[in-house]
């Protein structure tokens, strides 16, 4: 079951949000990520590709939408990235079909206005590591945005924070995404 006010504009559309390199530089650092990662709703790969290359481990890009998967599998092929593994999978219903403490990050973008915020996050938890990370991005709730679900239902910087609390999260760090998301909020945090 897809989330409420969930679907993807055209590619070109979308893909001018965001400056995922830089944006990948900022979550997962300038060493890149040390392991497997796992992305909640992959999209059209924006983020997933470059993460890919921040990482040797195997990248696991999630999405509810066959079309969407099959635009990841197509880049990870057109880029030559053999670490990326893109499968559909509601992971709300069905688990994210990674086995607990395997992944080394988790990134979930743009979700968690879903109707079970801190269902997801717990999922996003069991899938980490001990000191595996958990990278956050949200449409802004304090601004009118060209895209995104509707103000009603956008989480604040805080109610995220709260929601990552909840699901065992610690040391949540605010990151400034400005300069690459200047529609967006970024958190991360450690499980």
């Amino acid at each position: 079951m897809k989330g409420r006010e969930s679907g993807m504009p055209a590619e070109d559309y979308w893909a001018s949000f965001f400056d995922p390199d830089v944006t990948m530089d900022l979550l997962a650092g300038a060493t890149g990520v040390p392991g497997n990662v796992i992305e909640f709703g992959c999209g059209y790969g924006t983020f997933t590709i470059p993460v890919a290359r921040r990482t040797s481990g195997l990248v696991t890009a999630l999405d509810i939408e066959p079309e969407m998967v099959e635009i990841v599998r197509r880049k990870a092929e057109g880029f030559a990235l053999g670490n990326i593994r893109a499968e559909v999978r509601n992971f709300v219903e069905n688990g994210t079909g990674v086995a607990d403490r395997s992944q080394a990050h988790a990134m979930i973008f743009n979700l968690l206005h879903l109707e079970q915020p801190v269902a997801l996050l717990h999922a996003a938890y069991r899938s980490l590591q001990h000191r595996g990370v958990l990278s956050v991005i949200h449409w802004r709730s304090d601004i009118e945005t060209p895209r995104g679900p509707s103000l009603a239902i956008r989480p604040t910087p805080e109610q995220c924070r709260a929601w990552m609390v909840a699901a065992g999260f610690r040391a949540i760090e605010s990151v400034d995404l400005q300069i690459c998301c200047p529609f967006h909020f970024g958190l991360i945090a450690r499980r």
